[in-house]
């Protein structure tokens, strides 16, 4: 333990943001950074506690519970406090191959489980990750290990997002020969085109991939397995490989008016949006605008809020984001989101912030049902027509909405975001390849073998288990590189 009353001496504190309406002008990370006294006062809270759920990592209510990577927390936190971050920094990459990832962009369910948490507020745990690895990249600290020994084994992963990419990188640490394939022109799945720049820098990304090439790992770009390389030809050159691909099926609305022009699936705004960045400063235009637009995003969750933020950054006229749950209370309820789950409360996301901070409120309509779409003579959307709901459960479990009488309303739309989630992975390489699926079409491979119906082929990330987070995925990652080691060798050296 740091200090066994740290956690009543000190408070929580975070390091402040960028301020909003400074940093909508401008693509950077939009957080600031603490001192290290600071973090080592941090570190102080930290309780060591018995049985420590902030690193149990298991799903509870639907939702995380502690660290879905097991990360060492109260180790590093107590390491962090004697000033000891080379120790630290060994200590969080012995769980998490991406700590930069997840210290940036991870919802942090950790957090929501903390033991202090229950009588107080909880320990700044995932700020202290990021400062770790962010300080053991300046240091020189994180530099090439390739394996000194190579099994003469080759995988490929198809997919580079997180999930392919800690394959690989646990895969290679096993001395095999690694190859990722990759349909875009840039590696990093979602971590490169999904997440904006203002969340996760590309350079971080980028910097990693590199660590990775250094180590032996190859990356091959612009080549879709199914489509450039068939995918028996794939499964016949390697001898084991593992589909990474992610559920990047969108999921579409059906309903009057979807036929008009303006509107459009949320991951084509913001990769468009990323890709054009990266590309040329948005300078080739190549991106759809939502410049001195009224927008609407169609859903609340994170993708949507991304959009939110995206939006602000083109400088549109508004911007407004329906969801169809209701408004979060301020505090956990003790009854239905009991300790540990991630508490369901009220917060504002980067992006309501800046929303907020420009035109005077949170952007997001809660409770809210889309009826119809609206376009003008020409085809061009114009209205979306609402109304609120409310949920319950019947008899049989279910959640079901019913609509509220005298609540339609009208708004104003010249782009609509559609971001109400994903369907699933892809057909092309599951039709291909024959692969059995669940009933929610993710690619079946049971957890703790990753295995699928068709021999020497595994599958991880969200495209065995679904839409989810980057730290679930690379938890995925990690523990199907183990079953390819075991199935490769007999036995597996991974941890």
């Amino acid at each position: 333990m740091s200090t066994p009353t740290g956690f009543m001496e000190y408070k929580r504190e975070l390091p402040a943001d960028r301020d909003p309406l400074e940093r909508i002008k401008d693509w950077e990370e939009f957080h600031k950074h603490f001192s290290e006294d600071q973090l080592r006062t941090q570190g102080a809270r930290c309780m060591d506690c018995g049985t420590p759920f902030c690193h149990t990592g298991i799903e509870m209510a639907g939702g995380a519970s502690g660290c879905p990577v097991n990360n060492l927390i109260p180790e590093w936190n107590n390491l962090v406090y004697r000033g000891l971050w080379r120790e630290a920094l060994d200590r969080l990459h012995k769980t998490n191959n991406f700590p930069e990832f997840t210290g940036r962009v991870c919802p942090a369910p950790c957090e929501g489980s903390c033991t202090v948490g229950l009588i107080g507020d909880s320990v700044t745990i995932k700020t202290i990750e990021q400062a770790i690895i962010d300080k053991g990249f300046d240091e020189g600290w994180v530099v090439p290990q390739p394996p000194e020994v190579r099994t003469g084994k080759r995988v490929a992963v198809v997919g580079s997002g997180p999930a392919g990419m800690a394959c690989a990188a646990q895969l290679n640490k096993a001395g095999h020969s690694v190859t990722v394939y990759e349909r875009a022109d840039r590696i990093g799945g979602l971590l490169t085109y999904g997440i904006p720049t203002m969340k996760l820098d590309k350079k971080v990304v980028q910097r990693r991939v590199d660590l990775l090439a250094a180590e032996g790992v190859e990356f091959v770009t612009n080549t879709e397995i199914g489509k450039d390389i068939a995918a028996k030809e794939l499964v016949d050159s390697f001898d084991a490989v593992v589909l990474c691909g992610g559920a990047t099926k969108a999921r579409d609305v059906s309903m009057e008016g979807r036929e008009n022009k303006g509107i459009y699936p949320a991951m084509d705004f913001l990769n468009a949006t990323i890709k054009s960045y990266l590309d040329s400063n948005l300078e080739d235009g190549n991106y759809i605008s939502a410049k001195d637009k009224n927008v609407i995003v169609i859903g609340g969750g994170d993708t949507g809020t991304d959009c939110v933020a995206t939006a602000l950054r083109h400088g549109c006229k508004s911007v407004t984001q329906f969801g169809t749950h209701a408004k979060a209370p301020l505090e956990r309820d003790p009854i239905t989101n009991p300790w540990p789950q991630f508490p369901n409360v009220y917060t504002l996301d980067y992006a309501q912030e800046e929303a907020k901070a420009v035109f005077g409120e949170d952007p997001r309509a809660f409770s809210v049902l889309t009826k119809k779409f609206v376009g003008d003579e020409n085809g061009n959307v114009t209205e979306l027509h609402t109304v609120n709901i409310e949920r319950y459960v019947d008899e049989t479990g279910r959640k079901i909405y019913k609509e509220i009488p005298g609540t339609e309303k009208v708004w104003k739309a010249d782009l609509v975001l559609i971001a109400v989630g994903f369907e699933g992975p892809e057909n092309t390489l599951v039709e291909q390849l024959g692969l059995e699926q669940d009933r929610r079409t993710n690619v079946k491979a049971p957890y703790g073998k990753y295995t699928t119906n068709v021999d020497k082929v595994f599958a991880a990330g969200d495209m065995r288990r679904g839409q989810s987070l980057v730290v679930w995925a690379i938890n995925e990652g990690r523990e199907a590189a183990r079953e390819v080691d075991k199935y490769l060798m007999g036995s597996s050296i991974l941890p």
